[in-house]
């Protein structure tokens, strides 16, 4: 196998069952050191249970592997900070986090409670952040990480009913866009992963035919990729039922209106033209906007 993590050591959140479980194994089964994290909830995040978490170690151990378990409630850093810590205890390093933990309120924004909106922004977010925080300083130290988010397709385009959730699997790729600025020169590598699998999230959204063709595996082989050594990093990678593509953020070229021009109306006039595709790109910071703004402002006066 030509992809293998001899050595390394990962820690995977929700990794109790569907795409947690899978990424857990797969890695194991090429060599990583787990640490198989899960509060062991309800799809809904009530109730916990270490039963699911138990049962992955004891598979890993059972093909030779090493893991251990971990309750953690990734939206509380304390715990997250325990758990960090008896993964150095035990193994000294940490090498890969793969932030896949998540829960679900489904129901459409006019219906939604806000303790409900808090609590889906609380896991999916800030216990991507906890974990990434928790993780942070070490993998600067050492000199190397590889950090995967987790986003889903109903965050870079909506998905009725789902604002919470939406709201939370976009915000993680904001986290991860800076991030990669931040962590580069010490080689820490950070990418997205949006699944479509039928998991225990998605069985009561799809027909079981559906169902039987969006394994957990299928998405967890480009996991993996983003986990790798040679991993690409700022990539948005989507997987479901075989099929794999890449997402991008892109900005059009625009347009330049005059100090004297700079009115609603002026816009509105010239949309077309600033909407226009054909040239648009994916900008590598928030900085080059600017940057692409104000060279066509010096431009102008130049041409003047």
């Amino acid at each position: 196998m030509s992809i293998n993590f001899e050595g390394k050591v990962a820690i995977v959140t929700g990794a109790g069952n569907g795409l947690g479980r899978s990424h857990a194994l797969a890695l194991a089964e090429r060599g990583a050191k787990v640490v198989v994290n899960d509060l062991g909830g309800a799809r809904d995040g009530t109730g916990a249970s270490s039963d699911a978490a138990m049962e992955v170690v004891g598979i890993i151990e059972a093909a030779g592997g090493e893991a251990f378990a971990h309750g953690a409630n990734v939206a509380n850093f304390d715990e997250v900070e325990d758990m960090v810590a008896q993964a150095m205890a035990k193994w000294g390093r940490v090498d890969i986090l793969i932030n896949n933990a998540g829960i679900l309120r489904d129901k459409s924004f006019a219906k939604m409670d806000l303790a409900d909106f808090k609590l889906v922004m609380d896991v999916h977010l800030m216990g991507s952040v906890n974990c990434t925080k928790a993780v942070w300083e070490i993998m600067r130290e050492q000199n190397y990480g590889r950090i995967v988010m987790t986003t889903s397709s109903s965050g870079m385009y909506g998905n009725f009913g789902q604002s919470n959730y939406g709201a939370a699997k976009m915000a993680v790729l904001g986290l991860m866009n800076t991030l990669v600025l931040e962590g580069g020169k010490n080689n820490i590598h950070v990418n997205a992963l949006a699944p479509t699998a039928g998991t225990r999230m998605t069985e009561d959204l799809m027909p079981p035919p559906v169902l039987a063709m969006l394994t957990p595996e299928a998405v967890t082989a480009g996991a993996l990729v983003l986990c790798d050594e040679n991993a690409p990093t700022r990539t948005i990678l989507c997987a479901g039922a075989g099929g794999y593509a890449t997402a991008s953020i892109y900005e059009t070229d625009g347009i330049f209106v005059p100090a004297d021009k700079q009115n609603p109306d002026e816009i509105k006039a010239r949309w077309d033209e600033l909407a226009d595709a054909s040239e648009h790109k994916a900008l590598q910071s928030g900085s080059k906007q600017t940057e692409k703004f104000v060279m066509k402002a010096m431009a102008a006066l130049q041409s003047n």
